[in-house]
């Protein structure tokens, strides 16, 4: 059931309002640059570093994911994904069809020879 107290939520002694603004008031900002990024879907994005600090050269564009870099002209290009493969495309890429039947033929020669035949 509320209640007709004015000063709902607020404790006894607590600081007034103005405390928050004096706070703001003692704090000195860095000094900043703005550095923008463009990636190849031509999304530009602008973010704010402190000036002393090195700046990255590539970074994620927060609308497409793609990498973006700081010349407007030449973009970063599309990051190039492997389509999957399979555990046989794999063991196709390191061995040649001799390797695999002198390896087949040398297994089936080994059970063979646990079977007794």
């Amino acid at each position: 059931m509320a209640s007709g107290n004015a000063i709902r939520g607020t404790r006894v002694g607590s600081s007034p309002v103005r405390w928050v603004d004096a706070t703001a008031e003692r704090i000195e900002a860095v000094p900043r640059r703005a550095v923008g990024y463009w990636c190849a879907n031509g999304h530009q994005t602008e973010h704010s570093f402190a000036a002393d600090v090195p700046v990255p050269a590539l970074w994620d564009c927060p609308r497409c994911g793609l990498p973006a870099g700081q010349d407007e002209e030449n973009p970063p290009a599309r990051p190039h994904t492997e389509p999957y493969k399979t555990h046989l495309a794999y063991v196709k890429e390191r061995r040649s069809e001799a390797d695999g039947e002198a390896i087949l033929a040398e297994a089936m020669q080994r059970l063979r020879a646990r079977r007794g035949e």
